[in-house]
């Protein structure tokens, strides 16, 4: 495989992020997550921060070096997501579950599978023009599904980021698969929390995806995104790759990752480690030793849930 791969996420006008993006890849075989861990709900960030790294954790599992069902195991990967999220809400006697959207995508012989749940999506751009995009699982996107509101009504509706669907919720999650589809030279896939793709319209992320690769395109839509959302701004965030040939001449520098020479059992991964000061925030008497044990019982519950 080849591509050039991007990511960030930013706190905007929030005080705290409680986003989470998180890439994976074997010789064969790209992960990629974006949750946004809801806002209101205690601990959203935990909620993300399990899913994200459970996916990884199940990912460098399964895939020897591929996935050998991808749509079975992005449903079962997000169904276990939500069963830790619930595990560690009850070992903690939280009143309110932590909760969180999810989107994921995995690539290998030069095919994209996805899945999501709520309303973080997944574009695929091909010269310009979008190709595929998820369906929020929100009452809004079902208003315009029954003709009630445009699309144009819906971006600016007041209750467009209520959604229906999510991973810690009261009900198991309905995960929405998507794919086959095989990438082409040069297409650009893209995952983002709704703070991200709510002040930014398809036309000009296409455009942008269109005509610069992800890792130039991405940061110019990043500071669109967050300057037209004011100091109110949600969280934002974006991983997005474009996609090369493997004997393609070009070369995005840094960016650009060529696996065909990686051993058949490594894996590399990058995602933002739990910040677990935030998550005890609430506690002013919070000692290096709470912060340990907060780490260590999340990660034990990833460790549980992805056997």
């Amino acid at each position: 495989m080849k591509f050039s791969i991007y990511q960030e996420s930013r706190r905007g006008g929030r005080k705290y992020n409680q986003d989470r993006v998180g890439y994976s890849y074997s010789r064969d075989s790209l992960m990629l997550v974006v949750a946004d861990g809801m806002g209101g709900h205690l601990h959203g960030e935990v909620a993300a921060q399990i899913t994200v790294e459970l996916l990884a954790e199940l990912f460098q599992k399964k895939a020897k070096p591929v996935i050998s069902s991808p749509g079975s195991f992005l449903t079962d990967s997000l169904n276990k997501a939500h069963d830790a999220i619930l595990a560690y809400s009850n070992n903690h006697n939280l009143l309110e579950t932590p909760r969180t959207t999810c989107v994921a995508c995995l690539i290998q012989d030069g095919m994209a599978y996805w899945a999501h749940v709520g309303d973080s999506r997944l574009y695929l751009v091909r010269k310009g023009q979008l190709i595929a995009q998820t369906k929020d699982h929100s009452k809004v996107q079902q208003m315009v599904d029954s003709g009630v509101l445009t699309e144009a009504e819906a971006q600016v509706h007041p209750e467009r980021n209520k959604i229906y669907n999510c991973l810690g919720g009261l009900h198991p999650p309905e995960v929405e698969l998507g794919g086959k589809t095989a990438l082409h030279e040069n297409d650009s896939v893209l995952l983002s929390s709704d703070g991200f793709w709510g002040p930014l319209n398809i036309d000009e992320v296409c455009g942008y995806l269109g005509n610069y690769p992800a890792m130039y395109a991405l940061p110019q839509l990043m500071d669109q995104a967050e300057l037209r959302a004011g100091k109110h701004s949600d969280n934002l965030s974006v991983l997005g790759i474009t996609w090369l040939e493997e004997d393609t001449a070009a070369d995005d520098g840094p960016t650009t990752i060529q696996t065909k020479t990686m051993p058949l059992d490594s894996f590399t991964t990058k995602l933002k480690e739990l910040d677990a000061e935030q998550i005890l925030k609430g506690d002013r008497d919070v000692t290096e030793m709470d912060i340990e044990a907060a780490i260590a019982e999340i990660k034990s519950t990833i460790e549980k849930y992805s056997k």
